[in-house]
């Protein structure tokens, strides 16, 4: 009889494997009601696809935890309630590295369907557990799935994981802390870990009474459970992804103010950095009260927390009223903190609340769309701040976002905005420059073109259309399709597609033609040349065009859908300008002299140009260069006007052009040709560095431009600059340091005093007992530019063991080595030697392992720099070929070698150039 049954048992689950296959689910055979014998030896995972089967749907967590913080694990227990919406015996979710303890099913009148445990089975490599009822689960029938579990306090930063910090004392605390996005809730719970399935949360936390817990929601009430054990009771969260969801536990100390319409908003940090806390506070506040006015849609919680983690691997997570920073993104201290670090956590702080919006209120369907969350939040950082800190000068930053997309899409190994993604590695590579650069400024010549109104307006119906739900790219098109163009009515679908469903970037070539505008646009590549045979030819965007003239401040439009295209523009305009203000996202190059036209426009008359356009013409320029599409030549005479310039931007655009070609020649280990290279640099910019105060006086552009241009200076061994750097770090020794440096120039200060033996030992020192996470980042800086190997090695030693130097700045450490002439193939030698490490710390496809490769790789350029890397990657081959970054890394390398071929006579022309500037 046993022998039947389990013979039965077995013909039953391989229908279940034979149907799971099928795209809706696994069909029971049983009668709802009736209950199959148990027998979890012959049982087999019944699932095989990476994503969850969607005919079971969850509705309501309760979850209540319980982290031991004295050895670093948890307990828990999760209440879902699930909606079923097939027969079926089985219910498959998400685990990873949990202990479940126990399973059981429970109907809606909470009665259990079985009096046996259930049998859980795991599948490691999906990260997925099934469990399996006896009783069938019927279709439109709800029940309740109740589990406990346990693991460890994860290492690294994702899932539940434990993090720590040391006192004013020397003492070690320990908190504990969670980082879910995108694939790691799992990790701390079980449950349906994928976007789409948005469900409520009950939370519960136990503590000791030394430690409070935060969570998404306000504490409803806290009740003693046991000897002096507390249970936090959170609110019901509002619907959400599992994503999402939050917990910290810690003894942080926090500020907290209102917003006008009753949000209570809360900066939490570890004691002693409480008073860097007060900056973040009035951010979040008045960007919450921005972000409520400007969507027309109220904030849905009652309470917003932002929290200072001080081990955190990104810039910050936009968790649902419980948003998580490295610290370096919130805390603000005046007097280490300079106006970059003031920028940079005002902008962070705008990304992660326009979240609470875009991601939170509306979530993409998948992770193939998440530049829908994160394009929108970059893009937002620039609205958001120009609105509420127009100080700050934003709107200067947003160039440098798109040049970055255009620097990462003009390789052949860039992807589509909208991409395929599948298994947690892939969907972690979705988090780069194409989802939040790209995105930004796609979204950014849309609303350009659309118009304010007309763009915010559709946005505003997109986000109440879809509030609690998930959405996909068509959804927004359709919400903002309303426009017409020219008289008509406009495919916004047709021509949004064309951005994000193909990769790269056209370039639009213009030439002049009596009084018409010749227009033809291709893909801008810099790794393939027209003439090679596999140069594309089936790309085509449909580009939203703007343009100016010298005959009128009217910003012209016209869209542009074929390959070639004319404009009229008249007769009697004797320049043209396309791509007013770089609002769109293409490359111009200017064909049959119109460069000469360019460069003659801004010698006579710069200011004719807004400081964007002369910009974005610097930019343009250069990279035509790189992609040998313009000679040098022509670039080099484009800046010449430069020494007229009284703008940041563009200087600084400018210089940082020929910076590159410095540090170019400089990682040659070419000693004459640098040198004679950073003279005629010196030379060129003379009179601007020659303006610049050691002090932290002007606007933020001034300041931004002082910072820029005396770390070049010194870089460069400017002897006026070297002196000053050096009496500055040596008042800063007699201190003791208590001296409070400008913070716009006391990385360059550090860094010029990092190169003895006593300057860097006691910056070390102060590193270590610091309190501020920005004059932190300074001073590893200014280490990381010692000439002398074997303090760069045992920097990398002190990353790698996590105590001195936390992991959560490792890949920034190899980043600033490898930067360095003397740590290039130090960094890349360490990569390799510690690649199973690294991967273990910061995770397959984690914007720490791209950064690290193709940081470590971007100046290669000789063949046998391209032997060793192709080496490497065959030798990691099964893990390098899930990464794209190995791609853009050997796609850098092609890039490099191609333009070393002609490096030298680049060089030649480029010293001959300055001269004959300088001689004007």
């Amino acid at each position: 009889m046993a022998f039947v049954r389990l013979l039965a048992l077995f013909l039953f689950h391989m229908s279940l494997v034979g149907c799971q296959h099928t795209q809706t689910s696994q069909q029971a055979s049983s009668s709802p009601g009736e209950q199959t014998p148990l027998g979890t030896d012959s049982l087999s995972f019944p699932w095989s696809r990476l994503r969850l089967p969607r005919y079971i749907v969850p509705l309501h967590y309760r979850l209540l935890l319980h982290p031991n913080m004295t050895n670093l694990s948890f307990t828990g227990s999760v209440q879902i309630q699930i909606d079923v919406q097939n027969n079926t015996n089985w219910v498959v979710l998400h685990s990873k590295g949990l202990q479940i303890s126990k399973a059981t099913i429970l109907n809606e009148n909470f009665a259990h369907l079985s009096d046996q445990v259930l049998p859980v089975l795991h599948n490691p490599s999906h990260e997925q557990i099934g469990i399996f009822s006896p009783r069938v689960l019927s279709s439109g029938q709800k029940y309740f799935l109740y589990m406990e579990f346990g693991a460890e306090l994860a290492d690294g930063f994702y899932g539940f994981y434990k993090s720590t910090y040391r006192t004013s004392t020397g003492e070690t605390r320990t908190l504990a802390s969670t980082h879910f996005e995108p694939t790691s809730a799992r990790m701390a719970f079980p449950c349906f870990d994928e976007p789409v399935f948005k469900a409520n949360f009950s939370v519960r936390i136990r503590r000791s009474a030394e430690y409070i817990s935060l969570s998404n929601m306000p504490i409803v009430k806290t009740v003693e459970v046991n000897d002096g054990l507390l249970e936090d009771r959170f609110a019901a969260s509002v619907k959400m992804s599992t994503y999402l969801v939050a917990f910290v536990i810690s003894d942080f100390k926090s500020i907290t103010a209102t917003t006008s319409s009753g949000v209570q908003v809360s900066i939490y940090a570890v004691p002693q950095k409480w008073l860097q806390t007060h900056y973040a506070l009035e951010v979040a506040v008045k960007m919450l009260d921005f972000y409520e006015e400007y969507f027309n849609i109220r904030y849905p919680l009652p309470k917003q927390d932002l929290i200072a983690i001080p081990d955190f691997q990104s810039g910050a997570m936009e968790n649902w009223g419980l948003t998580t920073y490295r610290e370096t993104s919130l805390l603000f201290d005046p007097l280490t903190s300079s106006v970059s670090d003031k920028l940079w956590v005002t902008m962070v702080i705008g990304h992660e609340l326009a979240h609470q919006w875009f991601g939170n209120l509306v979530t993409m369907e998948w992770w193939n769309d998440i530049w829908l969350n994160e394009g929108f939040a970059r893009y937002m950082e620039y609205i958001s701040v120009e609105a509420t800190y127009p100080d700050l000068k934003v709107e200067e930053y947003l160039l440098h976002t798109c040049f970055a997309a255009v620097g990462h899409d003009s390789l052949n190994s860039s992807r589509p905005i909208s991409s395929p993604a599948e298994n947690p590695t892939q969907i972690k590579e979705m988090f780069d420059t194409v989802s939040y650069d790209k995105g930004a400024c796609v979204l950014h010549m849309l609303r350009h073109f659309l118009t304010d109104d007309v763009f915010q307006s559709g946005i505003v119906r997109y986000l109440r259309k879809y509030s609690y739900k998930n959405a996909h790219n068509q959804d927004l098109w359709d919400s903002l399709s309303n426009y017409l163009f020219a008289g008509e009515h406009l495919n916004l679908t047709a021509m949004m597609n064309t951005w994000t469903l193909q990769k790269g970037i056209p370039v639009v070539s213009v030439t002049r033609k009596g009084p018409r505008l010749l227009l033809r646009q291709e893909r801008f590549l810099k790794t393939v040349l027209p003439s090679d045979p596999v140069w594309p030819t089936f790309f085509l965007w449909h580009i939203p065009l703007t343009y100016k003239t010298d005959v009128s401040s009217t910003v012209h439009r016209h869209l542009m859908t074929t390959q070639t295209d004319s404009i009229h523009v008249g007769e009697d305009v004797s320049w043209v300008k396309v791509n007013s203000d770089m609002t769109g996202y293409y490359v111009v190059h200017y064909e049959d002299g119109g460069w000469d036209e360019m460069t003659k426009l801004l010698r006579e008359n710069h200011t004719a140009l807004s400081y964007k356009d002369r910009t974005h013409l610097i930019h343009n320029a250069f990279q035509l260069v790189t992609a040998g599409h313009l000679p040098v030549n022509k670039a080099l005479d484009l800046i010449g006007y430069l020494r007229l310039e009284k703008h940041t931007v563009p200087l600084l655009q400018g210089l940082g052009y020929l910076e590159y070609f410095y540090r170019m020649i400089e990682k040659r280990n070419e000693p004459e040709l640098s040198q004679n290279l950073g003279m005629y640099i010196l030379r060129f910019f003379r009179a601007v560095i020659d303006q610049q105060t050691w002090s932290d006086n002007g606007t933020v552009s001034e300041r931004r431009l002082r910072s820029e241009v005396l770390s070049l200076a010194c870089h460069l061994d400017d002897p006026p600059c070297l002196e000053r750097a050096r009496q500055s770090f040596k008042d800063w020794l007699q201190s003791n340091g208590t001296l409070n440096l400008p913070t716009d120039v006391a990385e360059t200060v550090f860094s010029v005093g990092a190169q003895d033996d006593h300057g860097w030992a006691s910056l070390l020192h102060t590193y270590n007992i610091s309190l501020s996470a920005a004059q932190k980042q300074k001073i590893l800086f200014a280490l990381t530019c010692s000439r002398n190997t074997s303090k760069l090695e045992r920097l990398l030693e002190l990353g790698l063991e996590g105590k001195v130097i936390r992991s959560q700045d490792l890949s920034s450490l190899i980043l600033m080595v490898a930067r360095n002439p003397q740590g290039h193939h130090l960094a890349w030698n360490f990569v390799k030697k510690n690649w199973d490490t690294l991967v273990e710390k910061f995770q397959l496809g984690s914007f720490c392992i791209r950064n690290i490769i193709i940081g470590t790789t971007g100046q290669f350029s000789s063949p046998e720099e391209l032997a060793e890397v192709q080496s490497f990657f065959e030798s990691i081959k099964e893990q390098a070929s899930q990464l794209r970054a190995t791609q853009v890394a050997l796609d850098n390398l092609q890039k490099n070698r191609g333009y070393l071929k002609v490096f030298l006579i680049i060089l030649c022309v480029f010293i001959w150039k300055l001269l004959t500037l300088l001689e004007r």
